[in-house]
Parts: C-alpha cells; structure tokens; sequence
C-alpha cells in the first residue's frame, strides 16, 4: 500500500526559497491580507508578531528604481505553519503597498526575506496580557492572539484597538468570533467615528486614560504590547507613565519600522516630568511668578498662589481649566477635553499640565 502523501516539507521555509502568492483577501477598503506557500512545500517557523520583508517589482513608472523592499508584520500564527500572511493597507503615497494591492495576484512568486523581529509575547511569559493597537497596527496582536486560541489554553488577553470607523477595523469578524468562544480575551473597540446609518455599540472617540481604565481596569498588572503610528504610541506611553504604569512591562513595534534585534531597538526618551526637577510658572495678566516642581500642575500652582482657575472633573475631560500659554514647553496628558486645533492655537488645559521649565499663561 502506497504511503500517504504529507502536503507539507520536512524541512521549514528558507527565505533563500521565493514565496508564491496562494490567495488574496480583502479586509476593508483599502486592506487586503496576502497569503503565501513555499514551492516545495515547506512549511513556516517563526513567532508569533514577527515581520518579513518583501522585495516587490514596482513599475519604475511609480517612483520606484527597480524592486523595492518593503517589510510587514506576519498576521497569521505559526500555529498554522502551512502558509504565511501579511495584511497590508495603503497610506498616503504608498508605493510597494499599493503595487501590490494592484498587481499581485494568486500563483505569481515574489523574494521574502526573515522572519525577523523581536515583538513576540513568546519573548515575555506572562499571566496576562494587554494588546494595544490602532489602524494596521493590529496585524502583530492578530498573530499573537491566533496563537493563543490555537494554543488550547484558555488566553487572559485584554484587546484594545482603535480605528476612524468600524468598517476600517481589520479583522473585526474573525476576533469578534473568538471573543465569543473564550471569556479570556476581552475585546474592546473604540472608533473616532460611526458609520452612516450603523449602529455602533463600542466606544466612541480617541482612546485616553478613562477609556483604558474601564477596558482593562487591571492594566497594572498586565503585560502590554503596543502598536501603531507613532503618534498614537506616544499617546498610550504619556498614558500609562500618569497612570503609575511600570514601563519594564511595556513593549511596542512601529509598522513603520520593525525591529529586527535588541541591539536595533530605539531608546525611548520621552520627556516626562520628573519628580524634583524645578519648574516656573508666570501668570502674566495677575504678575504672578511662581516656582514649583515639574511633577506640578499649572492649576495646582495656580491655587497654591491664590488664583483662581476656574475647574470642574481635574483630569482633562469637562476642559473647563482651558487656558492660553504664552510661552514655554508643558506636558499634558489629557482625556478628551480639549482639540487639537486648541492645542496647536497654544490652548492648554491647567488639570493635567504640567511645566517643563518656564512657562507663561494668559491667568
């Protein structure tokens, strides 16, 4: 009797072997997930939120001088070693993105080089977990959280995720079918904006302190993963330091650009306030000047010299201590209480300000 023949290598995949494209999905609008099989069969070890990168053809004609190299986060699980994915979206001027949503289609081959990374929950046991992501960023959190239910072990994974609408979240179908079955991963959505004509049952607006207090009440004690824009991780770092977070437990990748080793990973220096560093503040229409600490907030510096700052909740949300700065640099980490249009005008909020040295406001 003949043996039965395995649709897979003995082998693993070696990126000196070209990938062909097998299927094509589209996620949202502008999102499609590319999904490869090695040739020979060979099947695909890696962890779980590691990235490839892909040497794509671009038409010259497209700005590009020959192939482009282009890398993206693996958003299938190793779990499932007989193929690989990638979910790709297309920003603004994108280039080999865009070819490939355009031209690359099921039985073309194409040069992959990896997988490489070091953004893995396999590199951080944990008891629990707190995923935090927004836009394409979700591709790594997908893999990881693939892992965990294929896993068999019940997951403790708090995920976050925000997007503009609900239509742009990628993957919304298939974590909202795992949700369903496993009480451990708790899936929580915010979106800037509904719909027309849908019904939205998730949060509404950017995510800040607030909101990741009521979606995962017990962050303290989870180890978190972050990723998107850097302007969004920015934000959820200014978030979790005022929270009293220990960031020995945080851990992010920029889809813009992934780190392969520990040695590559970028320093993050945020500036923050610091317990002892002076500060000063200048009141300018009382002719007030005050000295104080970093870790001081204008409105408490303002109270502690007898003016009055009209507040209401303290923590950035009413945006009833807006104030105008005249000068100087403060940190501000608020909850929904003030624009961006504010901000850029030199608008700040007293609550949740705090002076980076010396700084006028119109008080």
């Amino acid at each position: 009797m003949a043996k039965p023949r395995l649709n897979w290598g003995a082998e693993p995949w070696q990126d000196s072997e070209p990938l062909e494209c097998a299927m094509v999905v589209p996620e949202t609008s502008d999102t499609a997930t590319f999904t490869f099989r090695a040739p020979s069969g060979a099947w695909f070890d890696y962890q779980p939120g590691q990235f490839v990168t892909l040497d794509l053809p671009v038409d010259p004609a497209k700005g590009a001088a020959g192939n482009v190299q282009r890398t993206y986060t693996i958003s299938s699980s190793p779990s499932r070693p007989l193929s690989i994915s990638v979910t790709v979206k297309a920003q603004k001027d994108s280039i080999g993105t865009r070819w490939m949503l355009d031209h690359l289609k099921p039985g073309m081959r194409i040069r992959a080089f990896g997988p490489s990374g070091i953004f893995s929950f396999l590199r951080h046991p944990a008891k629990k977990y707190l995923f935090i992501s927004a836009g394409s960023g979700i591709t790594p959190m997908m893999s990881m959280t693939t892992w965990a239910w294929d896993s068999g072990e019940m997951p403790d994974i708090a995920f976050v995720h925000a997007a503009r609408r609900p239509s742009d979240i990628i993957f919304r179908e298939r974590l909202e079918q795992f949700a369903n079955r496993v009480p451990g991963l708790q899936l929580r959505l915010t979106v800037e904006e509904p719909d027309p004509f849908r019904f939205w049952p998730g949060y509404h607006g950017r995510l800040n302190q607030i909101m990741l207090g009521l979606m995962a009440p017990d962050y303290l004690e989870r180890e978190v993963f972050c990723c998107g824009p850097e302007p969004f991780m920015q934000a959820v770092r200014e978030m979790l330091i005022s929270l009293g977070y220990d960031m020995e437990h945080y851990h992010q990748e920029s889809f813009g650009a992934p780190v392969a080793t520990e040695a590559e990973a970028p320093v993050i220096e945020d500036v923050t306030p610091e317990e002892g560093v002076k500060a000063e503040v200048t009141f300018t229409e009382s002719g007030v000047t005050a000295p104080c600490a970093e870790t001081d907030t204008i409105l408490a510096v303002a109270k502690r010299s007898g003016l009055n700052i009209p507040s209401g909740c303290t923590f950035g949300l009413c945006g009833t201590c807006k104030v105008k700065k005249v000068s100087g640099e403060v940190h501000m980490v608020h909850n929904g209480g003030i624009s961006d249009e504010d901000i850029e005008e030199g608008w700040i909020l007293a609550c949740c300000s705090n002076p980076m040295g010396k700084v006028e406001v119109e008080v």
